[in-house]
């Protein structure tokens, strides 16, 4: 029997395609293996440590028999220079993504260049870089909130709860005397929360007279050493307390019961974050309102960025502002239904 060559040839060449297609096609049982490196200003920071227990809650959910996640935390403590040496561990450890809550919003430059380098993209979340540093790399992101919203509603309430309440000013002058605990200087929450808030109460028809503004760099504890300062300066005429977040507008509280000052002398105060312990002050009318930074949906947006990217599968589903922000909404919280926003958390948390 003659064989024919050409067959044999053929033959051959059919098996060695089945080959090398059986050895380069993934396993189903063999999942995609990436690392997420989170890095965050300061675990100390209420807010922020909920949105990363958020965060790693999405990540878990998010793994599958395709993609196995692992996320990796690290706290810069509020230094930058530990954030950028932080970065670099987590690069060398062979992070796939990197997440990033700067220590310092006007300093990422080291961070950037050490991603770029490896070719890891960069998600910014909750302090948002300066515009033009995003715009060094076509893999860089920002997810957050509008904190000019923030403000807005901070002003709304308290402007609502002002003029419901003829008690509000206690002195009956037609004005009310106000103070301000800010976030650290030159953080862009901090600017614009303080001034839309002020703004907002006075477009809608309050008169203020400011009596101080203080950093208090979003710290309770600070928040309270900074308030007993001002009871002793201005004694009783502080009728209104505006803080940037929840904690700061928790120290003033606490400094007004260190104090044991009456009842029928402490101001309206206001915080934004809605944090566990903002929310449950609004429910023991401590707190007369927050407004409430949608962490578990920041969450949710940076997770899926974060595994398209990785991925490289389902970017085109992401609606981004300008190419590069995705910016979640805030919703007002008083005692009328706060407990709507407790229960919601309760849900999420049993998840």
């Amino acid at each position: 029997m003659k064989i024919n060559k050409t067959k044999i040839h053929r033959i051959i060449l059919a098996v060695t395609l089945l080959s090398l297609v059986s050895c380069s096609s993934p396993q189903p049982d063999t999942p995609q293996k990436a690392r997420v490196g989170v890095a965050c200003y300061n675990q100390s920071d209420t807010y922020i440590r909920q949105l990363t227990d958020c965060l790693r809650d999405q990540f878990d959910q998010l793994t599958n028999d395709q993609l196995d996640l692992t996320m990796t935390l690290r706290d810069a403590a509020g230094s930058q220079r530990n954030q950028d040496d932080q970065v670099k561990e987590l690069l060398d450890a062979g992070c796939s993504i990197l997440c990033v809550n700067l220590a310092d919003r006007a300093d990422p430059s080291e961070i950037i260049d050490l991603a770029r380098d490896h070719k890891v993209p960069i998600i910014f979340f909750n302090r948002e870089p300066v515009a033009e540093d995003l715009m060094q790399w076509d893999q860089l992101y920002y997810v957050g909130a509008d904190a000019k919203q923030a403000g807005r509603m901070q002003g709304e309430l308290a402007a609502a709860a002002i003029l419901s309440n003829a008690q509000a000013d206690r002195n009956h002058d037609g004005k009310i005397q106000y103070v301000v605990l800010e976030g650290e200087p030159g953080h862009q929450d901090t600017i614009i929360r303080t001034e839309y808030a002020v703004n907002t109460l006075k477009n809608m028809g309050i008169q203020l007279e400011k009596l101080s503004c203080q950093i208090a760099n979003w710290n309770r504890a600070q928040a309270q050493n900074r308030m007993m300062q001002l009871i002793s300066q201005h004694q009783n005429q502080i009728e209104l307390v505006l803080a940037n977040n929840d904690d700061m507008a928790l120290g003033a509280i606490d400094a007004y019961k260190k104090l044991n000052v009456t009842e029928s002398v402490l101001p309206l105060f206001f915080g934004i974050d809605g944090t566990d312990v903002g929310l449950k002050a609004v429910a023991d009318g401590e707190l007369s309102a927050t407004v409430y930074n949608y962490k578990e949906a920041q969450a949710a947006s940076i997770a899926k960025l974060a595994v398209a990217l990785i991925s490289g599968q389902g970017i085109e589903e992401i609606e981004f502002k300008d190419e590069k922000y995705i910016y979640l909404p805030h919703f007002k919280v008083t005692a009328d239904h706060v407990e709507k926003f407790i229960s919601y958390i309760d849900t999420i948390e049993d998840k």
